[in-house]
């Protein structure tokens, strides 16, 4: 054979054998995790997101990644957060909290939404029906607006008759008009006094503090606000040093030495959101999950605050309580 025919030869042989390539990995998907509190005050919660992802198989790090941005409390940043995991962008979007979740609603309306919401989420545009979402969002609407009448009737059980409970709002929260004439429609069935503060920053909150301790104001309810959750830490302790009796939205403020909370479990509800979350990521339709009401409620009174403060807590209220701390 000539040299000429064997290289050929060669050459035509070598064009048919398989070409070793390298297999590209699969992308990691991406989740964006949007809060307005803050990253300190949430991590109980983010814990809890985490746990229901593994249940659904996602370990953070190993084959999924989260992208973390917290407003705390400064409502005005969450539309640019949004944006810029928009562009990045993720695969799922979880919003915690109503400024939050209407923010993404108005951002995109085809990246999938998993939000955590206090309010109506029909109320508030963002799904047609709690059976039937109908978009791109889905979720849990945990309540707190709504009990806001529950928590005032609980505190009232301390308070002698004719006295003024306070009621501390944020203006800045797109449900506080709502709150505020709830609150107000609830004292007034039960002949309770109430006054409205409007703080929205720690100089409102110290300044309110004097003046409910100027004037003699027989307690406090805290409403329902991821802001005031931000300053939890603030809130229990100025109460406890004006021997101040309070209500608060969440157990949180009762470990911390605020003096009674009612409300949600809420490291669960976020359990749930982070099943939810890892189900969208398998490829079902936020449509098709129907947003989620939590079915069970907690009481939880810390009597070492009360004996602290000097208050009695009557036997109709230790009868149905869920948690003493102690």
């Amino acid at each position: 054979m000539r040299r000429r025919e064997f290289i050929t030869l060669f050459g035509g042989a070598a064009a048919m054998w398989p070409i070793a390539t390298t297999a590209q990995p699969t992308p990691m998907p991406v989740i964006g995790f949007v809060h307005a509190r803050s990253r300190d005050d949430t991590a109980s919660l983010v814990a809890a997101f985490r746990q229901g992802l593994i249940e659904n198989g996602y370990v953070e790090g190993k084959n999924v990644a989260i992208e973390f941005r917290f407003a705390a409390g400064q409502y005005n940043q969450l539309t640019g957060m949004i944006e810029e995991l928009v562009r990045r962008p993720v695969d799922v979007l979880f919003t915690g909290a109503d400024p939050t979740a209407v923010a993404g609603k108005q951002v995109t309306a085809t990246i999938p939404i998993v939000f955590v919401v206090g309010g109506d989420p029909v109320n508030l545009g963002l799904v047609a029906s709690l059976n039937r979402p109908g978009g791109n969002l889905t979720g849990t609407t945990i309540l707190t607006t709504s009990l806001e009448p529950k928590r005032l009737g609980l505190l009232r059980e301390l308070l002698p008759p004719h006295a003024t409970l306070g009621v501390f709002l944020n203006p800045k929260l797109p449900l506080s008009q709502k709150q505020s004439q709830e609150v107000q429609d609830a004292a007034r069935e039960i002949g309770l006094s109430v006054r409205i503060f409007w703080v929205g920053n720690d100089p409102e909150i110290e300044s309110a503090m004097d003046t409910i301790v100027r004037e003699r104001v027989a307690a406090l309810m805290v409403g329902a606000d991821p802001f005031f959750d931000t300053r939890r830490n603030k809130l229990t302790s100025l109460a406890t040093g004006h021997k101040l009796p309070t209500m608060f939205q969440f157990r949180e403020y009762a470990a911390l030495g605020g003096l009674m909370s009612y409300g949600i479990n809420l490291p669960d509800v976020y359990r749930q959101a982070g099943i939810y979350t890892g189900r969208i990521l398998k490829g079902e339709k936020p449509a098709d999950l129907p947003v989620l009401q939590p079915t069970k409620f907690e009481f939880v009174i810390n009597l070492k605050t009360a004996k602290s403060l000097g208050v009695e807590i009557p036997g109709k209220l230790l009868s149905f309580v869920d948690e003493v701390i102690e």
